[in-house]
Parts: C-alpha cells; structure tokens; sequence
C-alpha cells in the first residue's frame, strides 16, 4: 500500500516581530516610533499599575506619544470592560494600542483595536454580534467579513498563556455567562515584547497556571487536525523546554535568565496558534472549547483550565492520537508514561488544581457546560472530535 502524501496549507502571521529579553519601556517606545504614533493608549494590568512603576516608565519612556492609560479591564475580558476601554481609547485619539498585562487585557485590546475601526463604544456592545465566529452546520467555524482594524496594537505580556501570538480573542458577554471567540487577522499585534523583569510582579500561581496554558496551545496544535509539520516541530520543541525549566524556576523564581527561557518557551508552545490565528491556521480542541465554557459560564479562572481538563482530553482522545501522544509524553520528559500521567504528574509538581471538584464545578453543571460547549468553535479540532454533548459528559466525568 503506498504512502499518503501529507497535505495541508501552513499561513504566516501579520505580526512584524518579537523582541525578547529587553526591558520594557525601552521596547515600547522604539515600537511607537517605528510605527509613527503620536497618541499611545496603554492598556494595563490594574496590579502593574497601581502596585508597581512599571506602567508609569512605560508613560515615561513614550513621553509626549502616551496618551492616556486604561487598567480596568476584568478577568475573563468581559463586553463591558471593552466598551469602556473602547470609549476611553477614542477620546484619547488613538493611533496604537499598547497592552500591558495578562491575557485579559490583551484580549481587551485586540478587541478595543476593532471597536474602534467599527466605533463600537456603547455600553453593551450590542453590534459585536454580528462579528462573532460561530460554529457552521458542518462542525467548522465560520468567520464573517468585516474590516479589521487600522489602529494596531503592541502586546506585552506578563503571563506565559501565549494569547499574544494569535489574532482571535475571547469576550464575555455577561448577561448571558457565555465567551464569544472573534478573529481577524490584523487584531494580531504588530509587535510582541518579552521582558523577563516586568514578570517579576506575577503572582507564583498565576506564573505556573499560565505556563499550562501555553502548553495547552501546544499540546492541541500537536493533536489537531490541521497540524502542520512546521507548527508540529516547534511546539514539540516548545513543551520540552517548558517541562524542562519550570522545575528550575521553582527553585529560583527570581533568576532572570529561567523566566526568559519561560517566555521563549510559551513563544514556541504558541507557534500553532499564530499561524494566521487559531482559526485560520492549526485548530484547537477539547480542552479549549470545554475551558471556555469552564471561565465563561462557570467562572474558573482561565490559568485552572488545563490543569483540571488536559489530563482527561488525553485519555478521551488517546485512542485517536496515540502516536502524536507518545511524542508528546517524551517531549514532557517522560516516555515510559502515558501523556495524561505524564500531564497530571506535571500538574501536581506544580502545585496546580488537578480536578474539577477543586475548582468548585461538580456534576450538577455538566449538563449545562455539555451543553454550551457544543456550540464552542473547536468542538471537531481534535482527531477525535466532539459531536454530541454525551462526549463532553465523558470528558467531564474523567476530568471529576
């Protein structure tokens, strides 16, 4: 019997760069003027900018460019945080985004970045809707046209997730407890900055939580079923760092050069989701589409999904991805374990939340998140796909 030839399409990203290992407030002003702004919103972490100096060197740095700062943007990127960060951003006349802080406000500012092309400042951003992807009566998303953003935006980051590297985003719209998913290509930022230091204010947990989440990216790049050769190598090369530095920063969180190796490890775990986006280019799968409904609906904080959910994905989908998953379990630096083990011991290393019981959701909720999660643009990512809610109830059951 012959060979099936691989096939595939592998996009790029419209981001310009990354710069790693370089202080801040250095970077962002060297990207301001690359870019030609003259009125710099900054988008903060409430923590970093009331608790530390690193916004306010930031403000310095971009001198007469900063045009005004904006650090109330909730956990979980909720409509109304964006409206208001969206009005502010307008009447501070923005001509670029900078987005300081953890994955909900980065997500904020790729959102603001489309509110502001479509002048969507309201306060319950009724108009989003229309611009939401959806899941198609085929089981793929289905992205509507529109135009993207002009106002660009510079990320960055003080978590490991990696939502940095990928042009879509989550939104909570409140009034339902439901995370809407939008994407397009130019809501990724033009530019990603890496600064070990700014890091360094990010609470232990939170740090290790996110860290999982990156692998999360990597682990369903590597499991999806549009995996490229291109993302499959560097995310493999991406988990193995991460498994392999994590313990070494437990032992010194304060050493510079282990939290940069952290953040070139996200990077990698990331590269699936950056290739045009994580719904143009390599799909995410179970453990994202039932996470969200898990932060959305039930309020788990988004850097306790992995930990409670991976584990159970890998044994759901074992029987469909057992060669893609011994890679993954020697790339996690245990190949005499099954992935799901090797997972889970990685978790309880961590110190991290292992089941849903510890994150407060129980059985009296499965049905209902069974139920949203159907309705999740990456239900089929996976080999082995979700179809009815009964496979969100298996994968529940195991992640109990």
């Amino acid at each position: 019997m012959p060979t099936l030839t691989p096939t595939g399409i592998h996009s790029f990203p419209a981001i310009e760069r990354v710069r790693f290992g370089q202080p801040a407030a250095a970077a962002v002003a060297i990207e301001a003027a690359q870019a030609g702004a003259q009125r710099v919103f900054v988008m903060a972490s409430r923590t970093l900018n009331t608790r530390t100096e690193a916004i306010r060197e930031i403000e310095a740095a971009l001198g007469t460019r900063h045009a005004g700062t904006y650090d109330g943007m909730p956990q979980h990127t909720t409509r109304t945080g964006v409206a208001r960060a969206a009005l502010a951003a307008q009447e501070a006349g923005a001509d670029l985004v900078m987005a300081v802080g953890g994955g909900s406000v980065i997500d904020g500012a790729k959102m603001v970045t489309l509110c502001l092309r479509h002048g969507m400042t309201d306060a319950h951003l009724e108009a989003l809707d229309r611009f939401e992807v959806k899941l198609g009566d085929d089981g793929k998303p289905v992205r509507p046209m529109f135009d993207g953003p002009t106002v660009r935006m510079v990320a960055v980051p003080s978590t490991l997730n990696g939502g940095e590297f990928n042009a879509g985003c989550l939104v909570t719209d409140e009034r339902r407890k439901h995370k809407q998913t939008f994407f397009h290509i130019h809501m990724m930022p033009r530019a990603i900055v890496l600064d070990p230091a700014l890091t360094l204010h990010t609470p232990e947990t939170l740090w290790l939580g996110s860290a999982t989440r990156a692998l999360d990216h990597a682990i369903e790049a590597l499991l999806s079923v549009t995996a490229t050769p291109l993302a499959d190598a560097v995310v493999l090369s991406g988990i193995a760092r991460m498994a392999a530095v994590l313990p070494k920063w437990q032992a010194a969180p304060h050493d510079l050069a282990l939290r940069a190796e952290c953040q070139i490890a996200s990077w990698l775990c990331s590269y699936g989701l950056s290739s045009r986006g994580a719904q143009g280019g390599v799909m995410m799968g179970p453990s994202h589409a039932i996470g969200h409904v898990l932060g959305g609906t039930c309020g788990v904080p988004h850097y306790h999904c992995t930990p409670v959910l991976m584990p159970a994905v890998l044994r759901w989908s074992e029987g469909a991805t057992a060669d893609r998953q011994r890679l993954l379990a020697q790339a996690l630096g245990q190949p005499g374990l099954s992935a799901s083990e090797a997972f889970a011991r990685l978790v309880a290393s961590l110190g991290l939340p292992a089941n849903l019981r510890a994150v407060g959701v129980d059985e009296s909720r499965f049905d209902e998140i069974a139920r949203i999660s159907m309705h999740e643009i990456f239900t089929r990512g996976n080999a082995r796909q979700i179809t009815t809610p009964a496979d969100v109830r298996e994968i529940l059951a195991l992640a109990a």
